[in-house]
């Protein structure tokens, strides 16, 4: 394989659990919280920043103000001045370019598509589902959970700070047929089902020619 895939997702549609099946398939590193890991090593930031900031934008300027004080490792007068929030970001958009320039792999949330958009070799895929089968896939991993509301306000909220970090930094909509590739609904052909049309989906496109026409939007 010589594509790289991310893969956008509603929380509980399983999306992760695709990316890792697609990853297998093809013998490639699936990144998810990896990402993170390898952000903080390579930016500076300690774990527990980038974490705290993973997917999840704040316009707080007296949070970030006080939280900037945690940051190192650059010493650009621009980057300085920027809130914290934004310095993460940049963290972690320069390590997914990293990860997708040494060849390769699957890359999950974080606004990977957005920031491969000039890559031609690059598949954009989003992962959603039904409420119901989200609610169900949500109470089988979080046990503490003890009923469908609290499971649906998780999913809401999830789906909500998902939705507001990558409509903030990306010139794209969360979630629309337009900003991806594909859009696949994992409550149809179940976790396996749907990992398997991605894969032949990338075999089809490798194919084809492995390439796309780029128009990259000038913000």
């Amino acid at each position: 394989m010589n594509t790289i895939i991310t893969i956008g997702r509603q929380f509980g549609s399983g999306g992760r659990e695709i990316g890792v099946a697609v990853a297998r398939h093809f013998d490639v590193q699936c990144y998810d919280k990896e990402l993170l890991t390898r952000a903080a090593k390579e930016s500076g930031f300690c774990p527990e920043m980038i974490q705290t900031h993973d997917e999840r934008p704040t316009n707080s300027f007296l949070y970030n103000l006080v939280m900037d004080t945690y940051s190192f490792g650059y010493n650009s007068s621009s980057f300085v001045d920027m809130p914290i929030s934004h310095k993460v970001f940049l963290a972690q958009f320069e390590t997914i370019k990293k990860i997708a320039s040494e060849g390769p792999c699957v890359i999950v949330g974080r606004c990977a598509d957005y920031a491969l958009q000039a890559m031609p070799n690059v598949l954009h895929i989003f992962i959603h589902a039904d409420e119901d089968s989200r609610i169900d896939r949500i109470l089988s991993r979080f046990p503490d959970l003890k009923s469908r509301e609290k499971a649906r306000d998780m999913i809401n909220k999830k789906d909500r700070q998902r939705q507001s970090y990558y409509n903030y930094y990306s010139s794209k909509k969360w979630g629309r047929a337009e900003s991806y590739d594909l859009s696949v609904n994992s409550a149809i052909l179940g976790l396996k089902g749907s990992a398997e049309l991605i894969t032949d989906y990338v075999k089809n496109f490798e194919a084809a020619g492995g390439k796309k026409r780029i128009t990259v939007e000038l913000d």
